[in-house]
């Protein structure tokens, strides 16, 4: 009776596997036709990066781009399940090296979660614009899209002339040699001048490692192109800076094809300017009391890529 009992447990374990394995096949068929029918969202998510590249609290919709912004839009469609692959519709002249790393960072991030990322170019995307695109699966622009200008610049002001005539003075009490260091009340000393070629000549190299790394070129072939020159789309193309010369359309074709996506592709816009933010910003007036501030810290210059 025991054994009687046992085989017949035994019979409805295997029934229930192979009922089990049945489901489990109706159920990829059925998603994969829901797919085809394309009832099943597959999207390729696109982020607009505009403008100026910074950190900090901006309103994005007033020629800054901030990176905290780009970042979580990047964030969101890297968990959304229904997005494949993303494009960074890219209309910037660059920005602070920061920035451009923190956005590298997500990119870099989504990527090793399974969504490529493609590049499309807009009018420009120099300098910076060209530091988060170089991780990108792919890259697409114009032909006349202004790109490269691989390079990092710092500007100092000197208006120790104005301020004499003006017959302004200074009493600067300070902590260390290099504490007012870019302060517009004075030129730079020599050694001001060797350790402000030093830091561009570190935050250059990581640009041109970036560069390297990110479209699969020796070193020393990025820094032949990394003079601080502009490129347009089509030179660009011949000299390996970007892939594909095509619109925004033709980068979401790409992206799709990337991801795995059968037909057309579902479009998400994740920040989409609206018209009132394009006339009052994002934040109303905290947001511009941000923007105030942020310009007022900024005034000694800031370093750029």
């Amino acid at each position: 009776m025991e054994k009687d009992s046992r085989n017949i447990k035994v019979k409805h374990l295997a029934i229930a596997f192979i009922l089990g394995v049945a489901l489990v096949l109706v159920l990829l068929v059925a998603t994969e036709t829901i797919r085809d029918m394309g009832i099943v969202k597959e999207e390729v998510a696109v982020i607009y990066v505009q403008g100026e590249m910074v950190t900090g609290k901006v309103p994005n919709e007033i020629g800054y781009a901030t990176s905290e912004n780009i970042c979580k839009n990047i964030r969101d469609a890297t968990d959304e399940l229904s997005v494949k692959a993303i494009v960074l519709r890219v209309n910037s002249p660059g920005g602070t090296p920061a920035a451009a790393q923190e956005i590298v960072t997500e990119i870099k991030n989504a990527q090793e979660n399974g969504k490529p990322v493609v590049i499309s170019m807009g009018e420009i995307a120099t300098s910076g614009a060209y530091y988060i695109s170089a991780p990108a699966e792919r890259i697409v622009a114009n032909p006349d899209t202004m790109t490269g200008s691989i390079g990092v610049i710092w500007v100092f002001t000197n208006m120790s002339g104005y301020y004499s005539e003006e017959g302004i003075d200074f009493e600067v009490v300070k902590s260390g040699e290099f504490k007012d260091m870019g302060a517009d009340w004075r030129g730079l000393t020599e050694e001001e001048k060797e350790y402000a070629d030093q830091v561009i000549k570190d935050s250059y190299e990581r640009f041109v490692k970036e560069v390297a790394q990110g479209r699969n070129m020796p070193t020393n072939e990025v820094r032949k192109l990394a003079d601080g020159r502009i490129y347009l789309g089509a030179s660009a193309k011949d000299l390996g800076l970007i892939d594909e010369l095509g619109n925004l359309h033709d980068a979401i074709d790409t992206a799709a094809k990337l991801g795995g996506i059968k037909g057309t592709p579902q479009v998400k816009y994740m920040n989409d300017p609206s018209l009132s933010n394009l006339w009052f910003g994002a934040g109303g007036e905290d947001d511009a009391q941000h923007y105030l501030r942020y310009l007022e810290e900024n005034r000694y210059g800031k370093l750029l890529s």
